[in-house]
C-alpha cells in the first residue's frame, strides 16, 4: 500500500457490521464532512497520526484550546442539547411532554422517537439505552461482542426509566481496559440474563418488553489484544507512529499495548499517514 497523507478534523469512527466490523475514519474540514479512510486494510501496518495543534468546536466551528464533552467548546457544552444531562440520564428527558430542556425541536426529533433498552456484553454484562437508528452502531462503539434488545419504547424517558430499574441488577457502564483486553465468554447466556431482567421491570413499563428478540454476535478486527492497555492522548503525544494491531469500540489498538480513543479526540485536527 502506497503511503498517503490525509488531513482533517477527527470525529468518531463510522462502522459497518460485517463478518468483522469495518471501520472508517472521518476527517472533516472543520464542520464540513471530508474524506473517510477505511482503516481495516491498515491493521498489521505502521500508521502515523500527527496533531497539528488546531482544535475546532464540532458545534460552532470556532477554534478552541480545549474540548468539553465530545469535541465541544465550553459555551457549546453548556448550551447544546447534544450535551444535556438527559443524554447520559435518559430518564430526565421531558420532550414527550413538550417541555424544553435546551432545544425542544431538537429534543423532539431525537427523544420522541423509538428507543431500545438493551443488554450487551462489553467488559461484562451491561444495560443501556439508544435510539432505534443507533443499532448496531451503539453496540459496536461500546466494544460489545454480544448484544440483545430488551424493550422498545416510543420516547426516551420511558427507556431511561426501564434502565434505572435494571441497573440495580446489572452494570450500566463499561470498564474500557477490560473491554480492550478481549472478552472471555460470559458465564451466563445473554438470553437467560435477559429473561431474568424482564421480571425486574416495573409493571407500568412491562408493555414495552419485546417478546421476540435475538442475540447478535459482533466480531472486531483485532490481531492482538493488549495485555495492559495504556491510553495515549494527542495533547501529550502529538505524534503517534506505531503498528496498528486492531480496532475495537472506538479505540485504535497498537502493538505496544497503547490505545487511542478516537471519539475522545473529536474536533482535533490531524494528519494521517499509512
Amino acid at each position: 500500500m502506497n503511503k498517503q497523507d490525509h488531513r482533517g478534523n477527527l470525529r468518531k469512527m463510522r462502522t459497518e457490521l460485517n463478518q468483522e466490523v469495518q471501520y472508517y475514519l472521518p476527517l472533516y474540514n472543520n464542520l464540513e464532512r471530508g474524506e473517510e479512510i477505511h482503516l481495516n486494510p491498515y491493521i498489521g501496518k505502521e500508521v502515523c497520526l500527527q496533531f497539528t495543534g488546531n482544535i475546532y468546536c464540532v458545534v460552532t466551528g470556532k477554534k478552541i484550546k480545549k474540548t468539553f464533552g465530545e469535541g465541544m467548546s465550553y459555551e457549546a457544552f453548556r448550551s447544546s442539547p447534544m450535551a444535556d444531562e438527559s443524554i447520559i440520564r435518559p430518564e430526565l428527558s421531558t420532550a414527550h411532554l413538550g417541555i424544553e430542556r435546551r432545544d425542544l425541536d431538537w429534543e423532539i426529533a431525537h427523544h420522541v422517537v423509538p428507543h431500545f433498552v438493551y443488554l450487551s456484553y462489553t467488559s461484562g454484562f451491561k444495560v443501556g439505552v439508544t435510539r432505534y437508528t443507533q443499532i448496531p452502531t451503539r453496540w459496536i462503539d461500546q466494544g460489545a461482542t454480544l448484544a440483545m434488545k430488551i424493550a422498545e419504547t416510543p420516547y426516551r424517558q420511558a427507556a431511561g426509566l426501564i434502565e434505572v430499574a435494571l441497573k440495580e441488577f446489572v452494570a450500566d457502564k463499561t470498564n474500557w481496559r477490560t473491554m480492550l483486553k478481549g472478552s472471555d465468554a460470559p458465564e451466563k447466556s445473554i438470553q437467560s440474563l435477559r429473561d431474568e431482567l424482564i421480571t425486574k421491570i416495573p409493571e407500568e413499563l412491562q408493555a414495552f418488553i419485546l417478546k421476540d428478540s435475538a442475540p447478535m454476535d459482533i466480531n472486531f478486527p483485532v490481531q492482538r489484544f493488549p495485555e495492559k492497555p495504556k491510553s495515549v492522548k494527542l495533547d501529550k503525544l502529538p505524534t503517534i507512529q506505531k503498528k496498528l494491531a486492531g480496532i475495537k469500540g472506538q479505540y485504535l489498538i497498537f502493538e505496544d499495548d497503547s490505545v487511542f480513543n478516537v471519539r475522545a479526540h473529536s474536533a482535533y485536527e490531524i494528519s494521517f499517514e499509512g
